[in-house]
Formats: structure tokens, sequence, C-alpha cells
């Protein structure tokens, strides 16, 4: 947190004895439920509504974090949060190449759509050439 100049970070956390890392770790991992648990926690400790904060993940691992927030947002999301954060009106960000998009869309959209994104994605470098 100190070396990106944020005022605090979360995380899970790796033992040190006396300067050297023991491989275990302190407590929980944070990921999926305590990820939100630990959340949680901070939120009622800091005083924060959730209602009014966001959070962004890329991982259906994070719904439960997601779930807290009032403005969660799919980035980059893989198939499963991004079916998840259509379903719940989510705002979805996918900032990878158009190649990429079609490949991991392509399933969900169906022929016709595979199509269209083609021929889109021929239209955009055509344009940049």
């Amino acid at each position: 947190a100190e070396h990106l100049g944020l005022s605090g970070a979360l995380g899970t956390v790796s033992e040190q004895e006396h300067g050297v890392y023991t491989g275990n770790l302190v407590g929980r991992p944070l990921h999926g439920e305590a990820k939100a648990e630990a959340i949680a926690e901070l939120a009622d400790r800091e005083g924060l509504d959730l209602a009014r904060c966001s959070a962004y993940s890329d991982s259906a691992n994070d719904i439960p974090m997601l779930s807290l927030v009032g403005t969660p947002v799919a980035v980059n999301p893989d198939r499963a949060l991004r079916q998840h954060a259509r379903r719940n009106g989510w705002t979805v960000r996918d900032y990878r190449t158009a190649r990429r998009v079609v490949k991991i869309t392509a399933p969900a959209v169906g022929a016709a759509g595979l199509v269209t994104a083609v021929g889109t994605v021929a239209a955009r470098r055509a344009l940049r050439a």
C-alpha cells in the first residue's frame, strides 16, 4: 500500500521469523468468502457504507466480495464471472484484444454473433492500416 501511495491494503499475510519467510501463512488466505469477510470487517471498523463503494475483479472467486458493494465491476472477467455479472446487471468491462474477446464470447453469442464480431475486428484493422 505504501509503495503505491495507498492508505491501506488487505491481503494474505506470509509468516516471517527474524525477517525470513517460513512458508506458512498468518490466518486464512484472503480468497473467496474470506476476502468478503475481511472487507466487511474493515468497512465496519472504518464506518464505511459498502453500498457506496465499488469493487473490481476478473474472477468468479470474488463474487462474494463484489456482492458486498453498491458498484461491482467485472473487468476482463472469466466466463463464470461474466455470466454472473450479466445475470445481476453488473457492469462488465473487457479491455483485452478483440481477438481474445471473440474467442471468449464466441460460444455465448453463436455463429451469427461470431461472424459480426470477426467482421468488426477486420474493419477495425482496416481502419488502422
